[in-house]
């Protein structure tokens, strides 16, 4: 599972229903969300995703995947099955998956299921000796920001095996997911966002799973359907990161949106064109000294 939930339709979801009275143009415009975004995180989050691409041969595209985080009554935390970085910059591709150390280990794939800790605690080894060996480095990601998904949760997941981590200061982890909401506004694109961004800019999913088909994946063992998913979404982040930073990502906020209406828009280029400013000050000052002579 990844920090992607699942949609899921219950019977009301279902059930036929009946048709809505139709807005009137006013009621239409009130009950629209308000999707533009702030301009000063906007500016905000350009500046960290260009930060992270000028210096893109020290930020790594980071993606896992485990087992289901909900419906957990016991509280034990999930146990991982694969991890992938991804260099921004090379493309290179570092990965950590339960199905590769068994295979080191001579481990049948039957027993597995059996030695699941062994297995992930050398998995998880493998993983922190690659942090060691890489500190200072950036992590670009989409949504693992807590103990349920997230760094803290490979973290516990470690420690609950007996091993220490390797911890990666906050600073030097970047949500894509975040950025992306802060350049577009909230409502950018549909819920899930990952895959409705994939649809949108006609990214092909090839091996991705969504997070309700990744745990059922852990369930059914397909341990190495789970490894290719994560390989792919490594791969589809920095892609979307690309295209966001080259302003080419396709959302479903306007132009109007993005750039908050005329004013801003004209306002932002002014300040942004030296040369048009200086002419509109002399302009001014010329038709003051008209005004007064």
């Amino acid at each position: 599972m990844t920090g992607d939930t699942a949609e899921v339709a219950t019977q009301n979801d279902l059930a036929p229903a009946a048709l809505p009275a139709a807005d009137t143009p006013a009621e239409a415009k009130k009950r629209k969300p308000k999707t533009a975004p702030n301009p000063k995180r906007q500016k905000e989050a350009r500046q960290r995703l260009d930060s992270l691409f000028s210096d893109r041969s020290n930020v790594w595209v980071i993606h896992y995947s485990c087992e289901s985080f909900y419906d957990r009554p016991n509280g034990a935390s999930p146990r991982i099955t694969s991890l992938a970085v991804r260099s921004l910059d090379s493309a290179q591709t570092h990965s950590f998956s339960i199905h590769q150390v068994a295979e080191r280990l001579k481990v049948p794939f039957a027993e597995i299921e059996a030695r699941y800790d062994e297995l992930e605690r050398q998995m998880l080894d493998a993983y922190y000796q690659h942090l060691g060996a890489h500190r200072g480095m950036k992590y670009l990601h989409w949504n693992m920001r807590d103990i349920n998904y997230g760094f803290a949760a490979i973290d516990h997941r470690y420690q609950v095996l007996g091993g220490t981590p390797v911890l990666v200061d906050d600073a030097r982890k970047f949500d894509l997911s975040r950025i992306l909401i802060d350049i577009y506004g909230v409502a950018y694109i549909g819920h899930s966002r990952l895959e409705k961004l994939i649809e949108k800019n006609e990214i092909q999913p090839r091996d991705m799973m969504t997070g309700a088909e990744e745990a059922q994946a852990f369930i059914d063992g397909n341990y190495v359907g789970l490894h290719q998913s994560t390989l792919r979404k490594v791969d589809v982040l920095a892609n979307i990161a690309e295209r966001a930073q080259n302003k080419h990502l396709l959302t479903n906020t306007t132009w109007w949106e993005m750039h908050g209406g005329n004013l801003r828009t004209a306002l932002d280029w002014v300040a942004d064109n030296k040369v048009i400013a200086l002419v509109i000050a002399v302009i001014g000052l010329v038709l003051a000294i008209y005004a007064i002579a």
